[in-house]
């Protein structure tokens, strides 16, 4: 009877949660799965088509450009800001700079600040007559010098990752920070003591410790990077000639611009996917290094 009543209140408390997370996560995605089948014009349903949806997104050149983008976005998240977010933790951890609460609070900075306001910030910087321009000019002493950068169809993504490396690497490292805060301060002593190298106390000691929250860390980058929508709205609009769009631009110009609810159903459920099989495959990697580390 105990174990009975134990149960239903572990039930009684899951249940608000467990509805909440139907309501707003798995309804929508059903309904979006049912609609990405379907075909719409003028904001009416004129049937179903099959897979042709998914055939059509899928052959679309801009469509692959924006997965492409993505995939640049998810690599400079996985591989640029978490790992430099442990780098800048493990700095400040140590004490190897002065004013650690001040560079702390001068890292942390960016992420606070809206993704909109930013992409305006840098984008004043990288304007004709910005701070970067300005100071090109007088080093070559060419009054007529622009960036010409976001012009190039295979380099109009550095700015956007380079701004997308500089705000989000903050949030990482403040996690790593207090995680590192959690692991003794003898420990390391005790390393150094036996002569261990700071590669050998990062590779042996700091990258163990924290191997949950850089598996957490990497789902997070990962979704985000699939999710992009507001800072390169904001700073690039997709432009010029789509070599800056992502998916969720390519989402929001089919379903609110051109209203084929259909198709933009169906560029969410690829999101979906792509987001369920990269976190699959990051969860089976980590599992492969909790053995290796064990």
């Amino acid at each position: 009877m105990p174990r009975l009543n134990k149960r239903a209140s572990y039930l009684t408390l899951l249940l608000p949660a467990f509805i909440i997370y139907i309501g707003i996560i798995i309804f929508p995605i059903l309904v979006s799965f049912g609609l990405s089948f379907t075909e719409w014009k003028r904001f009416k349903m004129t049937g179903f088509n099959g897979l042709d949806n998914y055939i059509s997104i899928l052959t679309d050149p801009v469509f692959q450009r924006s997965l492409w983008n993505n995939v640049q976005i998810m690599l400079i998240s996985v591989l640029g800001q978490i790992p430099l977010g442990i780098i800048l933790a493990y700095l400040l951890h140590r004490k190897w700079v002065r004013g650690t609460k001040f560079f702390e609070f001068m890292i942390f900075l960016p992420v606070t600040i809206s993704s909109v306001v930013i992409a305006l910030l840098w984008n004043r910087v990288f304007s004709p007559v910005g701070i970067y321009t300005t100071f090109v000019r007088m080093i070559t002493h060419n009054p007529d010098y622009v960036v010409k950068i976001f012009e190039s169809e295979k380099f109009a993504m550095i700015p956007v990752l380079l701004v997308l490396l500089w705000q989000y690497t903050s949030l990482y490292m403040v996690i790593f920070l207090a995680n590192l805060q959690r692991i003794p301060s003898s420990v390391f002593e005790a390393a150094l003591i036996d002569g261990a190298k700071e590669s050998t106390i990062i590779w042996k000691i700091v990258l163990p410790a924290l191997s949950t929250v850089i598996f957490t860390c990497s789902v997070l980058a990962i979704s985000g990077s699939l999710k992009s929508f507001d800072l390169v709205y904001a700073m690039t609009a997709g432009g010029p000639v789509n070599y800056t769009y992502v998916m969720a631009l390519y989402l929001y110009q089919h379903t609110f611009t051109f209203h084929n609810y259909g198709k933009g159903s169906a560029v969410s459920i690829i999101i979906v996917l792509l987001s369920v099989g990269l976190i699959s495959l990051v969860r089976g990697i980590y599992d492969k290094a909790q053995k290796k580390f064990e």
